[in-house]
């Protein structure tokens, strides 16, 4: 199932590229949106287990999440 969660501290072009650098092998493709505040990242999450370590490697990146 695709999951949209708002993210802190995502300001650009080269976030986003660094979040799908870092993650997008291991959970596919990632979606961000630049256009909304606070930004959205749009990703194909299985079940709890993946989203939580979702949400923690995105706060290991420096992206906490804040919102789904």
């Amino acid at each position: 199932m695709k999951k949209t969660f708002k993210a802190n501290n995502i300001a650009c072009g080269s976030c986003s590229n660094l979040i799908k650098g870092s993650l997008e092998e291991e959970f596919g493709e990632i979606i961000i949106n630049l256009n909304t505040e606070p930004k959205e990242v749009t990703v194909e999450i299985k079940d709890e287990t993946q989203e939580v370590k979702f949400k923690d490697e995105m706060k290991e990146l420096g992206f906490e999440i804040i919102e789904e």
